[in-house]
C-alpha cells in the first residue's frame, strides 16, 4: 500500500499534473499489485457474488444468460494467461464471478426431482432415511422411495417428509425400515412473506418432493436390507446407547452432539440453548469437529512422542494429521453428513491436508480454499446461516489472533493468564463476528450469550467431546460406561447454565428481519477488515455502519397474509395483531419474529386491530375496511361483506367474484405466495413472494406487484 502510495504521489515538486492524474487512476491497480499476496481470499468472496446473483434472479436464466456466463468465464481465463499481470486480480474477480454463477445453476439442475403438485391424503410407503423434530416438537420421518396410491412412477416425490402428530402405539421406526402410514401431503409452500424464508427453494435443493403430517399410527412393512443404511442404523444404535445410560435431556444433547440425533431433546432445553446462544454446541458444526479432531490429533501426537525410539524415526505431527482426517471422517458420516457437518469437515481436510504438506494449518488461505470447495460443490450453502455463521467466526478468529500475534500475545502475557486470555478473546471475536447473521436469522441476540460460552465452551472442548470419543472407542469392548458417566455431567453442566442463563430477564433481545442488502455489506466489510493489511483496512467499517443504519430503518408491511388466506396480520401500536390465535402457525410464528416481537400466536391474537366473531374478523387500515372471512360460511357471507367492506380476504378458492369487489382469495394467493400489503395514503401497494418463475416453484404463473386504491379516490 505504501508503495502505490508512493508512485500515485510521485514527484509533486515538479507540478506535471497530467503525471499526477494518470499514477492516481492507476493507483487501485497498483494497490492490487502490492497486495498480490493476500488476495486469495476474495476468490471465494467473488464465486459467492455470482452464486448470490443467480439466486437474486426473479426469473430462471435461460441459454442465452448460461452461454455469456461461459463466454465471460473463458474469455477472463484467457485474459488471465495472457494479459498483463497488474490486471491479474480484476480477471480472476471476473471469472470467479462468472463461475459462481454456473455452478449455481448446473447444481440447481442436477438436484432437480419430481415436487408433488396436489394435496395428496391417503397411504404414503417409503424407506425411512432420517428420523428428527420439528419446531413445533413433532417427531418427523424422512422417506425414500415413495409409494402414493394412484400416483404414476414420474411423478412420485424422491422424498417425502412427514409429521407424526399421533402416539406411535403400533411401530417406532427405526433407519432402514420400510414402513406405510396414511397422511396428508402437499407441495413445499412459498415464502409467507416477501423476502421472507423460501422453504420451497430449500426443499428443492434438499429433493423434498412433499411434506405433510398424519394422526394415524406407522405401520412397520419390512426389515432394512441387507447393508443398507448401515450408517444410518449406527448411528441409531449409538445414540440409544447413549441416551440408555445418560438418562434425560443431557442424554439426549450427548447424543445429539456425538450422533447428530437431537429428537430426544425436549422442546424447554432446546429453548433455553437459543435463549442462551448456546444452540451452536448442538449443532455438530466447526466447534464439534475442531474440539474432536483436536484431541486425537493431541492424544496420537503426545502418545508417539512418549516413546522416543519411535518418536525420533517417524513424524508424529503428520501421523496424527492422517488419523484424525480418519476419525473426522467418520465422524461425518455418523453424525448424518448435514451441510454444516459437510462444511466443518472441509475445513479440517484443508487444515490438516496443509500439516501433510508442511503449510501453516490455521491461515486465512486454508478458510478460503475450504469455501471455494464447500460453495462450487453445494453453492446454495451459501445462504445456509451455519455458512454465514461458520465461516464469520472462523475468519475472525484467525483474522484477530493473528493480528494480535506480534504484539500482544507475544511475550507480554504471562502464560497462566494465557488460557484465560485466549478463551475470553475467542468468545468475544467470535460473538462478534457471528452475531449479525444470527440476529438477522433468527431475530433474536442473546445478551448474555458471552457469559453462556465462556461458562461452557472449555467444558465442551475438554470434557465432552474427549468423553464421547473415548466412549465411541471403548463402546465395541462395553467399556463406555465411565467415559460416557463424564460425558454426561458435562453435558449436565451445559444445559445447566443454558436454563440459568435463559431464564435472567432480559436474556433475549428481539430484532426485526433486514433486507438482504443489509447482510452483503455486513459481510463484505467484515472481510475487508479481515483480509487487507495496514491503515486501509480501516475502510471496511464504512460499509457496515452502512448496514446497520440501513437495518435500523427497516419498515415491516402493514397487513400480512398467508399463502392460504388462513390468517391475517395487521401492524399496530402493540405490535402485530392476528386475525386467528390457532393455525398457520408457521406464518404467524414467521411474521412476528420477522417484526422482532417475542410474544406468541395466542397473545398476537388479543391485540387490538381485529373485531367482530372468529371467522368474521374485521380491521381498518387507515380508510380502508378490511375484512378476514374464514370456515364454512365464508362464502355465503361475502356478498354481505363486500357490501360493507372496501377489501375482502377470504379463506376459499373462488370460482366468480363479484364485481366491484376486492377480493384476494386463495386462488389469487396460490400465485403470489405470502402478500404484504403496504399503505401509502390511501391507496393499497400489494408485494406478492413470488414474482418471478424459478425451478423450485413449479409451474404456477408468478403475480406482480399492483396498487389498489379506494373507489372514490
Amino acid at each position: 500500500m505504501a508503495l502505490a502510495f508512493r508512485l500515485v504521489i510521485g514527484e509533486r515538486r515538479g507540478g506535471n499534473k497530467v503525471e499526477a492524474v494518470r499514477r492516481a487512476m492507476l493507483w487501485p491497480i497498483l494497490a492490487l499489485a502490492e497486495a498480490r499476496g493476500i488476495l486469495f481470499p476474495w476468490v471465494p468472496v467473488f464465486l459467492a457474488f455470482g452464486i448470490g446473483l443467480w439466486f437474486s434472479l426473479l426469473n430462471e436464466p435461460g441459454v442465452p444468460a448460461y452461454l455469456l456466463a461461459s463466454g465471460l468465464l473463458l474469455t477472463a481465463l484467457g485474459l488471465w494467461w495472457r494479459g498483463p499481470e497488474l490486471a491479474h486480480p480484476f480477471f480472476v474477480a471476473v471469472s470467479m464471478l462468472a463461475l459462481g454463477f454456473l455452478a449455481a445453476g448446473l447444481r440447481a439442475h442436477l438436484v432437480a426431482a419430481p415436487v408433488l403438485d396436489f394435496r395428496y391424503y391417503g397411504p404414503v410407503e417409503g424407506r425411512v432415511i432420517a428420523i428428527d423434530r420439528s419446531q413445533s416438537d413433532a417427531l418427523r420421518l424422512t422417506l425414500d422411495r415413495v409409494v402414493l396410491s394412484d400416483v404414476s412412477p414420474a411423478k412420485l416425490p424422491e422424498k417425502v417428509r412427514i409429521a407424526l402428530h399421533g402416539p406411535l402405539t403400533v411401530h417406532a421406526p427405526a433407519p432402514g425400515e420400510v414402513v406405510q402410514v396414511t397422511a396428508h401431503l402437499s407441495p413445499p409452500e412459498a415464502p409467507v412473506e416477501p423476502g421472507g424464508f423460501d422453504f420451497q427453494r430449500m426443499a428443492w435443493f434438499q429433493g423434498l418432493g412433499a411434506i405433510g403430517y398424519t394422526r394415524h399410527p406407522v405401520l412397520f412393512l419390512a426389515d432394512p436390507a441387507p447393508r443398507e443404511q448401515g450408517v444410518n442404523r449406527l448411528r441409531a444404535w449409538f445414540s440409544a446407547g447413549v441416551q440408555a445410560r445418560i438418562p434425560g435431556d443431557p442424554g439426549a444433547f450427548a447424543a445429539g452432539v456425538m450422533t447428530g440425533d437431537r429428537s430426544g431433546l425436549s422442546l424447554d432445553a432446546v429453548e433455553a440453548l437459543r435463549a442462551s446462544s448456546l444452540a451452536h454446541l448442538l449443532a455438530i458444526s466447526g466447534m464439534n469437529m475442531a474440539f474432536l479432531t483436536g484431541f486425537v490429533f493431541t492424544l496420537i501426537r503426545s502418545g508417539i512422542a512418549l516413546v522416543p525410539a519411535v518418536a525420533l524415526r517417524i513424524n508424529a505431527k503428520k501421523i496424527a494429521a492422517v488419523v484424525s482426517l480418519g476419525v473426522a471422517w467418520f465422524y461425518l458420516l455418523l453424525s448424518g453428513s448435514n451441510v454444516a457437518t459437510e462444511r466443518a469437515f472441509l475445513m479440517v481436510c484443508v487444515m490438516l491436508g496443509a500439516v501433510l504438506l508442511d503449510r501453516r494449518a490455521l491461515s486465512l488461505r486454508s478458510v478460503a480454499m475450504s469455501a471455494v470447495v464447500l460453495l462450487m460443490l453445494r453453492p446454495e450453502s451459501l445462504l445456509d446461516p451455519g455458512f454465514q455463521m461458520s465461516f464469520a467466526a472462523t475468519t475472525a478468529l484467525i483474522a484477530g489472533f493473528g493480528a494480535l500475534e506480534g504484539g500482544m500475545l507475544r511475550g507480554r502475557i504471562p502464560p497462566w493468564v494465557m488460557p484465560v486470555f485466549t478463551l475470553v478473546l475467542s468468545s468475544a471475536l467470535a460473538g462478534a463476528a457471528t452475531a449479525p447473521y444470527g440476529a438477522a436469522h433468527f431475530n433474536r441476540i442473546a445478551d448474555f450469550g458471552f457469559v453462556a460460552n465462556l461458562l461452557t465452551v472449555p467444558v465442551m472442548g475438554a470434557v465432552v467431546m474427549p468423553a464421547g470419543a473415548v466412549a465411541a472407542l471403548l463402546a465395541p469392548l462395553g467399556l463406555a460406561d465411565l467415559p460416557l458417566w463424564v460425558m454426561g455431567l458435562g453435558c449436565q453442566w451445559i444445559l445447566y447454565v443454558a436454563a440459568l442463563v435463559g431464564s435472567w430477564e432480559g436474556a433475549v433481545t428481539a430484532v426485526p428481519s433486514p433486507d438482504g442488502l443489509t447482510l452483503a455489506l455486513i459481510s463484505l466489510g467484515g472481510i475487508w477488515l479481515s483480509v487487507w493489511r495496514g491503515w486501509g483496512r480501516l475502510a471496511g467499517v464504512l460499509p457496515v455502519m452502512l448496514a446497520f443504519a440501513l437495518w435500523a430503518e427497516v419498515q415491516r408491511p402493514d397487513v400480512l397474509i398467508a399463502p392460504d388466506a388462513g390468517l391475517v396480520g395487521v401492524l399496530g401500536g402493540e405490535g402485530r395483531a392476528l386475525s386467528v390465535a390457532r393455525g398457520a402457525g408457521f406464518a404467524a410464528t414467521s411474521w412476528l419474529e420477522n417484526d422482532g416481537d417475542l410474544s406468541d400466536q395466542a397473545q398476537a391474537a388479543k391485540r387490538a386491530g381485529f373485531s367482530g366473531p372468529p371467522m368474521q374478523r374485521s380491521f381498518q387500515l387507515g380508510l380502508w375496511r378490511g375484512i378476514h372471512l374464514k370456515g364454512k360460511g365464508a362464502e355465503s357471507a361475502l356478498m354481505t361483506a363486500c357490501a360493507a367492506h372496501d377489501l375482502v380476504i377470504i379463506a376459499a378458492r373462488l370460482a366468480e367474484k363479484p364485481d366491484g369487489c376486492r377480493i384476494l382469495d386463495q386462488s389469487t394467493l396460490r400465485r403470489s405466495g405470502g402478500l404484504a400489503l403496504w399503505r401509502e395514503g390511501n391507496a393499497l401497494h400489494l408485494v406478492p413472494s413470488r414474482q418471478g418463475l424459478r425451478l423450485w416453484q413449479g409451474n404456477t404463473p408468478p403475480a406482480t406487484e399492483a396498487v389498489w386504491t379506494l373507489p372514490n379516490q
